[in-house]
C-alpha cells in the first residue's frame, strides 16, 4: 500500500530529530489509515480537512490563552477536553455520512449517501 511506503519514508526522515513523535506515530498510525477501510463512495466526501483544521485552530486559540503549562500532562488534558467537547458536538449535529446502504454496493453501482439527523432520521 502506498500509504505504508510513504510512512516508512517519513519515519526514516524524522526518527533522529523527533524520536518521541515518530514513536507516537508508529503506535497510532492505524487509526489514521482508517480512511482506506471506508467504502470508496465515501472518499470523495472525506477529502476536505475543514473540520480538522477548525479543531486545530480551536486548540491553538485555547492553548494560547494559557500560554505556559506546568507540564506536558496539563497541556494534554486541555487538548483532550477540547477534543471530547468537539466530538460530542459532532455527535449531536447532523451527520455528513451515514453507514446505511453505502456500506455494500451491488454489482459496482454506487450506493446512495444518507444524511442521518441527530434524532436518527435518515434522508437520502
Amino acid at each position: 500500500m502506498e500509504a505504508h511506503r510513504d510512512l516508512t519514508s517519513w519515519i526514516t526522515k524524522w526518527q533522529r530529530k523527533y524520536p518521541k513523535l515518530v514513536d507516537w506515530v508508529e503506535e497510532n498510525i492505524e487509526e489514521t489509515l482508517t480512511f482506506y477501510r471506508l467504502p470508496r463512495a465515501h472518499h470523495k466526501h472525506l477529502k476536505s480537512t475543514n473540520m480538522l483544521e477548525r479543531l486545530n485552530e480551536e486548540i491553538k486559540r485555547r492553548t494560547r490563552v494559557v500560554r505556559i503549562f506546568p507540564n506536558t500532562d496539563a497541556c494534554q488534558r486541555l487538548i483532550r477536553a477540547l477534543c471530547v467537547e468537539t466530538h460530542e458536538a459532532w455527535l449531536l449535529s447532523s451527520r455528513y455520512l451515514g453507514q446505511g446502504p453505502v456500506d455494500r454496493t451491488q454489482k459496482g453501482t454506487p450506493g446512495k449517501m444518507w444524511l442521518i439527523a441527530a434524532d436518527g432520521r435518515q434522508t437520502p
